[in-house]
């Protein structure tokens, strides 16, 4: 896990950008200028501690990349590289691959990642996971293409204006994330997850998608398959379209023998993703994600696991710690306790505006990033439980799509005021041909709400504190088997995640999966209430909010107590620390007032 940063095809040095970026790489920073181009890594240390510095070489192609890429041991076997590797870094097989095969080599991989590749074959690549896991920004400027793991990196050197896409900001309210390749800062390309762009003479020139659906190449040596969607028509050699969906799910196996496939194959998941020089553990809800995660990671790990999990102090609170540590006992945890009160609100609030610079309103980054301040120093990686939900069928909205209308059914999509947000939605959403409507709504979630709200919001929460976080359901192997099971398998009655929960009750009766859970919301409204009236008269007068709503609107929403009341907040402080280059602390004040 680090931050990149690059010039390509201009003259410059990435140094600037990469100096925006060191809490991504608190171990120190790498800069390689060279005739037209410029490559910069910011490190957070965590396989081969000494020799795994970025740029990496190899053949003369060079690799710069932000991630971890877990099946470099298997690449490293399947095509005998052990003994023309000169590093241990998870990177370097890529680049062995790549001289052997150019880009059919990046289906090879299995991972979170986003990289940039130059070849001895003279072409240059930017690559990003298929499910989005890790950033990548591109910025074209003067006839050069600039990337960067964060859009400060641009902003702060000067390079991008920090001017508001006003259709983002507007899903920024309608949805608390915005939606496809165009971020809130006009004149910047967030790439797509799954994109695989070419450089060519200082343009993008995009060669399709791979899907997060499809599986990871076959193990066999040969020609990597392709799983690359809506490609465009000068697809590069090794990258063919493809719809990215394997076609119909196949013939299903009996419930018992489907939950020894699961065990498995989320099993062998965990395994690669402990892979780390450094200490890692996990973030543990009350939840069946995490708790599933737990349970392998305790079968896995002699010591016990170190997991941390949050609890709210505030009156009426909905707060999972007890159900979590039910389940840290049976599993002999080294469980830590972190508690959130009032205070910690406020404090948070604006650092977790600055970390959030391309933004998510989600409440949910508030706890994130006090896990994250608690586990620093303690852990350098984390493991935690996001995309169980929506690769095994977690969420009500899917139990009501496959109800009939006249008992309460209706489409698993957002319900916005606003009709132009609503219809991009529907855009970036849309599925393809052929899955069930379960499937249909899981891909529309894949696609817009897993990237561009839950997976942003661990990156940036995490990386404010030099964490690196790992998902193992986002895994291929473990969507490839998920995603066509079919749907009685992930909802049955009032229940989603039915061959999860079927598992769990096996192996960690403790996390009770056939209880009623509390869900999870943050108490944002108990804290905003006492000063709702001041906050509105404060930020009403905002510039960047008067572009949103009026400062009637502003006051309705504070006096009512309406739905926006925490997105018009945390978009005011983010406004003015982002556009207005006020520090985290003065936009707190001009929002709130003195707290504490």
């Amino acid at each position: 896990m680090c931050g990149i940063a690059g010039v390509l095809h201009g003259a410059g040095s990435a140094r600037p950008l990469i100096e925006a970026l060191t809490h991504r790489g608190p171990n120190g920073i790498r800069v390689e200028d060279h005739a037209g181009s410029s490559f910069a890594h910011a490190r957070l240390s965590i396989i081969d501690l000494e020799g795994g510095w970025q740029p990496l070489h190899v053949g003369g192609s060079t690799v710069i990349g932000n991630g971890e890429i877990y099946n470099y041991v298997e690449l490293t076997a399947q095509f005998e590289l052990k003994d023309q590797l000169a590093t241990g870094s998870d990177f370097e097989p890529l680049l062995h691959l790549y001289n052997r095969e150019g880009p059919a080599a990046f289906q090879r991989l299995r991972g979170m990642y986003a990289l940039c590749l130059v070849g001895a074959d003279g072409r240059t690549w930017l690559v990003r996971d298929p499910f989005g896991i890790k950033p990548l920004y591109v910025l074209e400027h003067e006839g050069a293409v600039l990337f960067a793991s964060e859009p400060r990196a641009f902003l702060e050197a000067g390079l991008l204006k920090p001017a508001v896409n006003s259709d983002a900001a507007a899903e920024l309210l309608a949805f608390n994330y915005t939606l496809g390749e165009d971020p809130i800062f006009q004149g910047l390309r967030r790439l797509a997850p799954g994109e695989i762009v070419e450089v060519v003479e200082g343009r993008l020139v995009s060669h399709g998608r791979r899907s997060a659906i499809s599986s990871p190449a076959p193990r066999g040596r040969g020609t990597a398959r392709s799983g690359v969607e809506g490609a465009a028509s000068s697809t590069a050699p090794g990258l063919a379209p493809s719809t990215g969906f394997a076609g119909p799910p196949p013939p299903q196996a009996g419930e018992d023998e489907l939950i020894a496939r699961l065990d498995a194959v989320l099993e062998d998941s965990v395994r690669v993703h402990q892979r780390s020089d450094v200490p890692y553990g996990l973030f543990l809800s009350g939840g069946i994600d995490s708790a599933a995660i737990a349970t392998l990671m305790a079968r896995l790990n002699e010591r016990p696991v170190t997991a941390f999990t949050c609890g709210f102090d505030a009156p009426g609170a909905k707060d999972e710690r007890g159900q979590a540590e039910r389940v840290a006992r049976a599993l002999n945890l080294d469980w830590r306790e972190t508690r959130f009160g009032e205070e910690d609100f406020w404090r948070i609030l604006p650092q977790v505006a600055w970390a959030l610079d391309d933004p998510t309103a989600d409440y949910a980054t508030l706890p994130t990033y006090r896990l994250a301040e608690a586990a620093k120093g303690v852990l350098t990686v984390v493991l935690t439980g996001e995309g169980g939900d929506e690769l095994f069928g977690g969420y009500g909205r899917y139990r009501r799509a496959l109800r009939p209308a006249w008992l309460g059914g209706r489409a698993a999509e957002p319900r916005p005021d606003d009709p132009g947000a609503l219809a991009r939605w529907r855009a970036a959403a849309k599925a393809p041909a052929g899955l069930t409507r379960l499937q249909q709504a899981q891909w529309g979630d894949i696609e817009t709400w897993l990237p561009n709200d839950l997976l942003l919001k661990l990156d940036r929460c995490l990386m404010a504190h030099g964490l690196e976080g790992r998902t193992p359901f986002l895994d291929p192997e473990v969507a490839a088997f998920a995603f066509p099971l079919a749907d009685r398998f992930k909802v049955r009655g009032r229940y989603g995640k039915w061959l999860v929960r079927k598992w769990l009750e096996k192996t960690c009766p403790a996390a009770e999966p056939w209880a009623r859970k509390q869900g999870f919301t943050v108490p944002v409204d108990a804290w905003i209430g006492p000063r709702a009236g001041d906050i509105a008269a404060r930020i009403s007068g905002l510039e960047a909010v008067r572009g949103l709503r009026s400062p009637d609107a502003v006051q309705a929403t504070f006096r009512d107590g309406g739905p926006e009341r925490w997105p018009l907040l945390f978009f005011a402080v983010w406004s003015l620390i982002h556009l207005e280059r006020a520090s985290p602390a003065e936009a707190l004040a001009a929002c709130v007032g003195t707290v504490g």
